[in-house]
């Protein structure tokens, strides 16, 4: 009982660190995303860090692990993540950041919970919603619209809302994703599934690239996007997608989705000593109010689970 104690001990403080990781990494990953959307296209730089991720992923599992191809059935259910997760929810997010901060692209990113709610409720009925859920949603929309007049309206500019638009899409894209993950799962290694669903999207994102806009020559790009890249690559999408499944694998998931709270305020920061983006009062007061919202409706969805549990064991 002693040893298998200690385990659970030492697989939770990893468990923490990997969290602590998440948190951190995927913060900077916004900062670091928008240093490189102002030298190359967007969705380009998207599919670049999303093949070269994929194919570490995959061909690690192939090669080293001896993994089988994905079936028909696999097949069509990473794409349909692929398109949701990597396609819409990060090459949009990232495209947002052309025009609007990165700490108000991650605040608006952190969101996902709320509409989560929101489109169980209008589709599936599934979610009931309490006083505290509503408080919780009010709170949430409302800090971003502090966040978003107090960037705007010192100098307001129509493509603001552009990026307004498109990080609004990308965060309903992930909400739509993680619905369909929860209501359709495969069973698939988590890091081989992440690792195709990479592949896929970067095949798309190619595509969507070059015929929506010129793009810049691989050899054109410069020394500073490369390493922008490589860091995306190398930490955003490997060590902090590693990190997170291991924390969703080792702690509680009210403990591991607490990254979400974390990022933005990482973003915001990092934004303000890197490459000066503004950071207000208001803006610090407008984020604290939004993750107090996230908040919120988390603990609502989590009280009426356990009353469900409840009532269902008596």
């Amino acid at each position: 009982m002693f040893i298998k104690n200690k385990g659970n001990t030492e697989g939770k403080g990893k468990g923490y660190l990997a969290l602590i990781v998440t948190c951190i990494v995927w913060g900077t990953t916004w900062v670091v995303s928008k240093m490189g959307v102002h030298e190359i296209p967007a969705l380009q730089m998207a599919y670049i860090r999303q093949f070269i991720a994929g194919v570490a992923f995959v061909g690690f599992f192939l090669v080293y692990k001896k993994f089988p191809l994905p079936t028909a059935k696999q097949f069509q259910w990473l794409t349909v993540m692929a398109i949701l997760m990597f396609v819409f929810a990060n090459g949009l997010s990232t495209w947002s950041l052309k025009w609007i901060p990165s700490g108000l692209s991650a605040l608006i990113g952190a969101l996902y919970p709320l509409s989560v709610v929101i489109i169980e409720r209008l589709f599936f009925r599934s979610q009931k919603l309490t006083r505290l859920t509503y408080i919780g949603l009010f709170l949430g929309f409302t800090g971003v619209l502090i966040v978003f007049y107090e960037n705007a309206f010192a100098g307001i500019d129509m493509s603001m809302f552009i990026g307004l638009a498109l990080s609004m899409f990308a965060m309903l894209s992930w909400s739509v994703g993680t619905i369909f993950l929860a209501r359709n799962k495969a069973k698939m290694n988590p890091y081989y599934g992440t690792g195709w669903q990479m592949l896929i999207s970067s095949a798309i994102l190619l595509v969507w690239a070059e015929s929506a806009q010129p793009t810049v020559a691989l050899t054109d790009i410069s020394f500073k996007v490369w390493m922008v890249i490589l860091y995306l690559v190398i930490f955003g999408s490997i060590i902090a997608f590693i990190a997170f499944i291991y924390s969703m694998k080792k702690l509680q998931p009210a403990v591991a989705s607490l990254y979400a709270y974390v990022n933005p305020m990482v973003a915001m920061v990092l934004g303000a000593l890197v490459i000066n983006e503004k950071l207000t009062i208001n803006i610090l007061w407008g984020s604290i109010v939004t993750l107090v919202g996230v908040y919120l409706v988390n603990l609502s969805i989590k009280r009426s689970r356990e009353k469900i549990i409840a009532e269902a064991e008596i």
